[in-house]
């Protein structure tokens, strides 16, 4: 089985995405990142969580606004 097909931990997403865990709990919370709930863990798979920023998951409030601002006048 390739390896980005297993279940990761949030850490390992976190250091796959260079970020901090607890950056990882808000993304799962606030912005949908792809995650499932396994008892009292959550779970991701690579391949997911990588479509979701490269769809612009990680863009920031400022840079929503940006691109909603810019769709609107523009």
């Amino acid at each position: 089985m390739p390896n980005e097909d297993r279940w990761h931990s949030v850490n390992e997403v976190a250091v796959h995405l260079g970020v901090a865990v607890d950056t990882v709990y808000r993304w799962i919370e606030n912005k949908s990142l792809p995650a499932h709930r396994i008892g009292r863990l959550w779970k991701c798979k690579l391949s997911e969580v990588d479509g979701w920023v490269r769809a612009g998951g990680i863009a920031t409030p400022a840079e929503e606004h940006s691109h909603r601002t810019k769709r609107r006048h523009g």
